[in-house]
């Protein structure tokens, strides 16, 4: 048996870890609480491994598929006591759909539902097969790659401020087995299972940060978490404090920070696994509350906006989990949070700034603070050499409005730069929705007392807004992710958990692993 060594934390410090391990032979052999038989819909014949189970339990699963009871639709999780017939005391027939639909990002899906359905069921150490996942892929390292992530997203929770025992899940997973046919496939499935646990693990940091209430994550809190997760796995970090960003000219981003009364903190994180000093660069915006400013939000929702340093995270997750993968490629994470705030001290509408690449800015509106923080950023990462730049953030309600919540906008000014992403994305199970960046829309931007200014109307809100980082960026290649649409779940469903989806962080990381082959 190989032992994956990292475990699933199910996104809370005092919640039990879930260990992964990787093992070939008999499903019907495994000494474990409950074992997973994973069925595509058409299924009439059981083969194999789950033949060879059907058998030792007497056809129970052949007279499940006989009974009408259509166990193989999709979400459907059917138990089947065993009777001391093997070691198990349950079997799980899980529905896989129909074949035809069947895809990785479907099965990561299924299964991480699954995963919920197995803790409501209290099913202990679980051991589940790979042969009905070939349906979605073929590759033993992605089957486990696909099933460790879905495990771990899907029972994530964020409870560590709810004091009673009875507002938490009762039941648990305790551990994970991952059944191959053979040993090679066993060694594949491992290095997957590995790489697919540290993937998740790292979106679950994201959305521990992005979902912390606000008094709790305040910027000085982001760079404490941030310190932390670099003293663990060996990246260096820098926090540029405020008297340190006057004296760059970093003006942008510090009159965001004018309001409030938390210090703002400039974090930069950097993982050298490469030759040079040219660095891939991320770029998150870390806006720990956002009331809008003097142009002060409505009231109705506004808690959401702890989750407006979402970016900040997600570059913060992806870094942590791109040291501890190692690939021979710079990076360069950049996370500039401040909250936005009214007071006395607090930008107004009309005031002008100069970024620290010398752009002047007339702020229109406080409320669109977001590019203002990654203006700055975007100049300040040039200025490190970094190139080429991604920037990740809830920029635009638009954005929310254009897509919903199912695609990541997304814009950039290199088209291989998009490709790369998109086939990243693609690994991770992440859509993308490539919008335009014609130059009819700097006139929306043009200032009457600045070069720019922070907003271009309700029109193209959200295409205006990334021709603003445009600016920024100029010719070095660049793409913007924004992910306001997608920032949070309202429900469960499958991979995403009702809170903060933890938006974006695996395709960085898959991006960054793909430049380094």
């Amino acid at each position: 048996m190989t032992r994956v060594r990292t475990r699933i934390s199910q996104g809370c410090e005092r919640s039990p870890p879930v260990e992964i391990n990787v093992t070939s032979g008999d499903l019907a052999d495994q000494h474990v609480d409950t074992i997973v038989v994973a069925l595509p819909e058409e299924t009439r014949r059981l083969g194999g491994a789950v033949g060879a189970l059907d058998q030792a339990l007497d056809g129970a699963i052949s007279a499940l598929l006989r009974s009408g009871v259509a166990p193989g639709r999709a979400n459907e999780a059917t138990p089947i006591a065993t009777g001391g017939r093997i070691p198990a005391a349950r079997v799980v027939v899980q529905g896989l759909g129909k074949r035809a639909q069947l895809s990785p990002d479907r099965l990561r899906n299924q299964t991480a539902g699954l995963a919920r359905a197995l803790r409501s069921l209290d099913a202990g150490s679980v051991a589940i097969s790979t042969q009905n996942s070939a349906r979605a892929t073929s590759d033993a390292e992605e089957a486990g790659r696909i099933l460790a992530e879905a495990f771990e997203l899907g029972l994530y929770r964020f409870d560590q401020h709810r004091t009673r025992a009875q507002d938490k899940p009762r039941g648990s997973v305790t551990a994970l087995t991952i059944v191959e046919t053979s040993a090679r496939r066993a060694r594949a499935a491992a290095q997957g299972a590995e790489r697919g646990a540290i993937l998740a693990e790292a979106q679950n940091f994201t959305r521990d940060l992005a979902n912390a209430p606000a008094n709790l994550m305040t910027p000085s809190d982001v760079a404490e978490r941030a310190q932390a997760r670099a003293d663990e796995v060996g990246l260096e970090c820098e926090v540029i404090e405020r008297a340190a960003a006057e004296r760059m000219g970093m003006n942008s981003y510090l009159s965001v920070a004018q309001g409030s009364q938390q210090p703002p903190k400039f974090i930069v994180l950097r993982y050298r696994g490469g030759r040079g000093r040219r660095s891939v660069g991320l770029v998150g915006k870390g806006i720990t509350f956002d009331t809008g400013g003097i142009s002060l939000k409505p009231p109705a929702n506004m808690e959401r906006m702890k989750g407006d340093m979402s970016g900040a995270a997600a570059v913060i997750g992806a870094i942590g989990a791109i040291a501890r993968l190692e690939p021979a490629v710079n990076v360069t994470a950049l996370a500039p949070c401040t909250e936005n705030m009214p007071s006395g001290t607090a930008t107004k509408p009309g005031d002008v700034f100069y970024a620290m690449d010398g752009q002047s800015i007339e702020v229109i509106n406080t409320d669109a603070e977001g590019r203002l923080v990654l203006a700055d950023a975007l100049a300040y990462a040039k200025s490190q050499g970094c190139t080429p730049l991604v920037d990740v953030a809830t920029l635009t309600g638009a954005m929310a409005i254009a897509l919903g919540n199912v695609r990541v906008g997304v814009f950039a000014n290199n088209d291989r730069l998009y490709a790369d992403l998109e086939r990243a994305a693609a690994a991770s199970g992440e859509r993308l929705w490539r919008f335009p960046l014609d130059d009819e829309y700097d006139e929306q931007i043009r200032s009457d007392v600045a070069d720019i200014k922070n907003t271009g109307g309700r029109g193209a809100g959200s295409i205006t807004a990334a021709k603003f980082l445009h600016r920024f960026a100029g010719d070095t290649p660049w793409a913007h992710f924004d992910i306001a649409g997608v920032m949070d779940a309202d429900r469960d469903r499958g991979v995403l958990v009702k809170g903060n989806a933890g938006a974006a962080t695996r395709t960085l990381v898959h991006y960054v692993l793909n430049r380094a082959r």
